[in-house]
């Protein structure tokens, strides 16, 4: 097998198993009565010392404390870790938790529509045909995925749809704001001190050894170990590891994957319903993500 066909590999499985993590934590809301807060401490904590460890585990092992020697730099990791990564995951976990894991992923992959308005307010660029399609295309998924073609309701609770789009803003914040810090260490490095970062400031909140209600049967623990190790830290890892042999472009446009599982996994695994215009928005969200790819621009940093 060639490197290419192994970077292919690596993307298509990073992109499916982040999709299938939140549909697995859906279960666990639903079945098994797991807080969210819980849940996302213990997966940023637990996945985050895993990426650290693979970082470990290569030659430039020395920039898992080197991030640390710069006050100004520390300074930032710590704003990335609660405000960017710690909100992105607490979101997106709620949103799941009142709604369904396929709309959540849908709803937080329209982060590129807040970065080119918050690029537009602040008169950094102008409004460009390809800036409009995806508009276009975010505001179209959007009407068809939360009221299924029915202007007089909504397919999801509000509270998901609220989730969700806090989901998207966080997810463009993390995108822009740990732009800088990746420039200048590993990726693998940067993400695993913000999981870390966030999962112990969220530990304050709700530690990790108060489960709560939760019914932590051995199906449960098999269910929280695949969205610690599959669905965030080998997801994140594979995708890493793709950007060595594919175009950024490549590695982007099967991403999109990840929503489309979701969604599939969703419906056939969960039972939800889906109707014929969700699966249309699904389409027009999962099309601006292939347009965003096919211009030339990175997909959104995984989480």
């Amino acid at each position: 097998m060639n490197n290419r066909k192994i970077g292919f590999f690596f993307v298509i499985c990073g992109a499916i198993f982040w999709g299938i993590g939140g549909t697995v934590a859906q279960r666990l809301f639903q079945d098994f009565h797991v807080e969210v807060n819980w849940l996302v401490t213990v997966r940023l904590i637990l996945a985050g010392i895993l990426l650290l460890f693979l970082q470990a585990c290569k030659p430039n092992r020395a920039q898992i404390w080197r991030v640390w020697q710069s006050k100004s730099v520390a300074i930032q990791l710590l704003l990335f870790g609660i405000v960017g990564m710690l909100a992105v995951q607490y979101t997106y976990m709620a949103s799941i938790k009142h709604g369904n894991a396929a709309v959540a992923t849908l709803l937080q992959f329209l982060s590129p529509v807040y970065i080119i308005t918050y690029v537009l307010l602040r008169r950094q660029a102008r409004l460009t045909k390809r800036d409009a399609v995806i508009v276009l295309l975010a505001l179209l998924g959007c009407f068809f995925l939360l009221t299924n073609g029915q202007l007089a309701t909504l397919t999801v609770p509000m509270p998901s749809i609220i989730w969700g789009i806090l989901s998207g803003v966080a997810a463009a914040f993390y995108t822009v704001y740990g732009a800088f810090l990746l420039k200048k260490f590993d990726s693998l490095v940067i993400v695993g001190w913000a999981m870390v970062i966030g999962g112990v400031a969220l530990a304050f909140v709700h530690p990790p050894w108060n489960v709560g209600q939760a019914i932590l049967s051995s199906t449960a623990l098999l269910y929280l170990g695949f969205v610690i190790i599959f669905g965030t830290m080998i997801a994140f890892w594979f995708y890493i590891e793709s950007l060595n042999t594919l175009t950024p472009k490549e590695t982007s446009l099967l991403g999109s994957l990840e929503p489309l599982s979701a969604v599939l996994t969703t419906v056939f695994w969960l039972h939800q319903p889906f109707g014929a215009f969700q699966w249309l928005g699904t389409a027009c969200i999962v099309g601006m993500v292939v347009v965003l790819a096919m211009t030339g621009e990175k997909n959104p940093q995984k989480r």
